[in-house]
């Protein structure tokens, strides 16, 4: 695997893509995901958690997952993604979640379905405290051209501390 240094923005921005990577392993929505999460965060929106009532009254037919379950499932979806990439970043001392510019939930994600992620490198800039760098990424249902979630994640590389 190629290994690029954190601060080196050329060798990064000759990374930057229109098309996305490969896709991350699957990893199953269960129903009982929805409901702990449901349970943690205080939205327990029938639609998500009363299996009965989506079958009878939702236009999906069945549960739901949370939109910002799906967002929170990209840690464990890119860990995969990242052992099948064409290259890895080094050197840095930290890597900081720094925010996102775009966020769309475009399809649902039923309480059974499989997903997985890919994403592709759209920017890098050198910035005052290291690189910044922004992904798109995509999560979709197995079977679905159409992503569930597009996501625009800000990262920022920053040098290892003195």
């Amino acid at each position: 695997m190629e290994q690029i240094r954190f601060d080196d923005v050329e060798a990064l921005r000759k990374k930057i893509s229109e098309e996305f990577g490969p896709f991350s392993d699957e990893f199953e929505v269960t129903q009982k995901i929805i409901d702990d999460f449901a349970e943690l965060t205080g939205d327990r929106q029938w639609i998500h958690t009363d299996v009965e009532r989506a079958r009878r009254e939702s236009p999906f037919g069945t549960t739901v997952a949370h939109g910002f379950l799906t967002l929170s499932l990209l840690p464990r979806l890119s860990a995969a993604t990242r052992q099948r990439a064409a290259y890895a970043v080094v050197g840095q001392g930290n890597v900081v979640n720094y925010g996102s510019d775009k966020l769309r939930f475009l399809s649902p994600v039923p309480a059974g379905a499989r997903v997985r992620s890919r994403s592709r490198l759209v920017a890098v800039d050198a910035v005052e405290k290291g690189t910044r760098a922004v992904s798109e990424i995509a999560v979709h249902v197995v079977g679905s051209d159409r992503p569930a979630l597009l996501y625009q994640m800000i990262i920022l590389y920053q040098p290892p501390r003195k």
